[in-house]
């Protein structure tokens, strides 16, 4: 299959501490990256993991807190440095186009490439925000003391296998063969045509990750998830702090295990930790409690779908 891979940069923290490094991932799909948050450092960790900034295009804020952007203008100003020409497409909530243009004409004058914001929907409901001929990236509502949401990543399926028996069987030339995958039928030289159902076999479904940044427990959000093959779900606190959690719209480790088991994800990763849990293995156990499959987000972490 073809590479659908997620790369953690920075897993998050409440608070800025030296265990962590802010929130920034990268998912790999076919060769194209997409960055999801930009958290201080983001291109160091962005670099760190070998990952090259000629296949980012797109980049998606999940909300407009300082821990998940200020790594986003010294960003830009590095892909101005290198003479990057191609645009650089920025989806986000509208107030963050306000606050980067003045930066923009500050730090990146002469910028060669344009900068495009798509300002992202405030409605609590799922809206596909971007697609292309692999992905379609839907959003994922939040709650957070700002407007905040999370992103769901679709891999288009890819098209049905030809069987190679009957290709030698029924002399199928080449330049048929990807119609044949689209669906068309085969017409023989004596007029018989053979249904496209005997010609091909089901390629494998189109993965699925889904981004859940800052928010409170959300069991509404389980039909949008339900059956995606990772989640990222943040756990700021434990059950031990659930009064926290509740007056700061967060979500403990064992809420983002309830939503995993209730949605049937297939594995769970949680992060943006709290720092006063010394020893994260403590919200890595509650959540098993409840959900077998999961695991801490850990800087350098790659999960391959």
């Amino acid at each position: 299959m073809e590479k659908f891979d997620v790369h953690i940069l920075g897993c998050g923290s409440a608070m800025p501490t030296l265990k962590h490094w802010p929130s920034a991932q990268v998912v790999n799909i076919r060769e194209k990256l997409f960055l999801i948050d930009c958290g201080e450092g983001a291109q160091v960790q962005f670099r760190q993991a070998r990952q090259k900034f000629s296949r980012l295009s797109h980049i998606f804020i999940s909300h407009l807190h300082g821990d998940h952007i200020f790594g986003l203008i010294g960003l830009l100003s590095t892909l101005s440095l290198a003479g990057r020409t191609l645009p650089m497409h920025i989806y986000a909530h509208a107030e963050l186009e306000e606050l980067m243009r003045p930066q923009l004409n500050s730090f990146c004058k002469g910028i060669a490439f344009d900068v495009i914001f798509h300002p992202l929907p405030t409605v609590d409901q799922s809206i596909l925000i971007y697609e292309d001929r692999s992905v379609m990236v839907y959003t994922i509502p939040l709650r957070h003391r700002v407007p905040c949401c999370g992103f769901l990543f679709k891999e288009r399926p890819p098209l049905p296998h030809i069987r190679r028996d009957m290709i030698d069987y029924l002399d199928i030339p080449y330049y048929a063969i990807n119609s044949i995958k689209q669906g068309a039928d085969w017409t023989m030289p004596d007029g018989h045509v053979v249904p496209n159902e005997q010609l091909v076999f089901p390629a494998d479904k189109g993965r699925t990750y889904a981004y859940c940044s800052d928010t409170c427990y959300r069991p509404q959000n389980v039909p949008i998830l339900r059956g995606v093959d990772v989640l990222y779900h943040e756990a700021t606190f434990g059950q031990d702090n659930l009064a926290r959690a509740i007056e700061t719209l967060h979500s403990t480790a064992l809420q983002a295990a309830q939503i995993a088991k209730a949605a049937s994800v297939g594995k769970l990763v949680i992060g943006h930790f709290s720092s006063r849990y010394d020893d994260e293995n403590v919200l890595l156990n509650e959540a098993k409690s409840v959900f077998q499959e999961t695991y801490l987000a850990k800087e350098g972490l790659t999960i391959t779908l």
